[in-house]
């Protein structure tokens, strides 16, 4: 155990290397599964559930190798088994991908519900059950597990598939059940997500025949084998968003460097909005705040509207905005845990069901908060960093999950924050 201990109250100064994609890395891994021969994953990040899934894979009887710090080297030509362990799927919301990959490939899966970050609300998976068996597969859900197989052979078969409310991961894994399916699968009222089109782009360059990603209808038409290649996953939205939202708070300039600027739109536009200067320069864009933040409302969309991944981010900015701002979470319920965090450091938030009203203060101040979520344990480090005094985090396992190099990013930036072990007898009190 350890946490993060952080003083605040400096503007961020210099340039910041974005990572390769959470959202897109743990659901290529997983694809990977699919494909006879050997895959060369490029500019993966280094988190914690990256090395999760690349540990899951290993236990099936992947080989996996390491080429450098950021690639590689996937061979799932001689996976037999089916099954993934209760304890590892337990630890990664992203584990359900392997239903939709184990599925496509051998027409049987026996995955364990999956872990990852709770929002105090529900985040169902019955839209993808819904797509399995449109597919073709019978499912059931048994002391813990999905099991799922395929009614007629060792194959699924295409079918026509419309999603009632949109939800990525369901678009994600039917897409992966679908790409070795017979026949033609069309699914509407899909997501569009940048990491739903780079999956589908990852896929085809393994030999899948997928179309449409990145509209409201996918089409899939089934080949018969994926065979080896290489792939490089893209930049990290929400991780370039995050340390867009980070100058907002703290004020000062930073180069936000290997992005794709036309992902980041949603984000520039109630940046500026904000009074944050956004200059775009090829694969990179300049943030810039020295006036005062003015007050915005935000709500939450689907793709391409604003990403509920970086409501908390802005929440904190939001806190230290002129005025009164409205954030309306409308894609996951519950998740405002964090805002009890923010009253901690002297925020003024109240909450009502999915609104949160946020009234802008002067300045935080440092205090012990716990990170409760992925993106809100970002959020803190923001609050943190822009607060005055001295901050300490704890819960940072749920920033490892999607963060690379956290610490060390926001160190070059001028920030101050270090990762301090928590001592043994004390570990109980930081997590209850």
């Amino acid at each position: 155990m350890k946490k993060y201990v952080v003083e605040g109250g400096n503007p961020l100064f210099g340039e910041v290397h974005i990572s390769g994609a959470k959202n897109a890395a743990v659901a290529i891994i997983p694809a990977a599964l699919m494909v006879n021969g050997v895959c060369r994953i490029e500019n993966i990040p280094r988190i914690s559930d990256v090395s999760l899934l690349l540990s899951i894979l290993q236990d099936l009887g992947a080989g996996v190798r390491s080429i450098n710090s950021n690639t590689v080297e996937i061979d799932c030509t001689h996976v037999r088994n089916a099954k993934v362990p209760y304890d590892s799927a337990r630890r990664c919301r992203a584990s359900y991908y392997l239903i939709g990959s184990l599925l496509g490939r051998f027409g049987m899966a026996d995955v364990a519900l999956p872990g990852g970050c709770d929002f105090g609300g529900t985040r169902p998976i019955d839209q993808h059950l819904k797509g399995f068996k449109a597919l073709g597969a019978a499912v059931e859900v048994q002391s813990g597990f999905i099991n799922a197989y395929a009614i007629q052979g060792s194959r699924l078969t295409g079918a026509n598939i419309f999603l009632d409310k949109v939800s990525v991961g369901a678009t994600i894994n039917i897409m992966l059940a679908a790409a070795l399916a017979d026949g033609l699968t069309v699914v509407e009222n899909v997501a569009k997500e940048p990491h739903i089109v780079d999956v589908a782009n990852f896929l085809n360059s393994m030999g899948a025949d997928i179309k449409g990603a990145g509209t409201d209808v996918i089409k899939i038409r089934g080949v018969k084998e994926l065979h080896g290649g290489t792939y490089s996953i893209i930049p990290d939205q929400i991780e370039a968003g995050t340390y867009m939202a980070a100058v907002a708070a703290c004020g000062g300039q930073i180069k936000v460097c290997n992005i794709i600027p036309k992902h980041m739109d949603c984000i520039t536009a109630k940046l500026l909005e904000m009074g944050v200067e956004v200059e775009e320069i090829d694969d990179s864009l300049l943030v810039r705040r020295i006036g005062p933040l003015i007050k915005t409302n935000i709500k939450t969309m689907p793709y391409p509207g604003f990403p509920t991944d970086m409501q908390p981010q802005v929440a904190a900015v939001l806190c230290l905005a002129q005025g009164t701002s409205i954030i309306t979470e409308s894609v996951f319920s519950s998740r405002f845990r964090y805002t009890d965090e923010f009253k901690r450091m002297g925020a003024q938030i109240q909450v009502d069901g999915n609104l949160a009203i946020i009234e802008g203060v002067h300045h935080l101040t440092g205090a012990q908060i716990q990170a409760c979520d992925l993106r809100a344990g970002a959020a803190m480090i923001i609050a943190a960093l822009a607060a005055r005094g001295t901050s300490e985090i704890t819960g940072v396992q749920y920033i490892e999950r999607g963060y690379e190099d956290v610490i060390e990013k926001f160190r070059k930036l001028g920030g101050t924050i270090s990762a301090v072990e928590i001592p043994e007898e004390n570990e109980a009190l930081s997590v209850g």
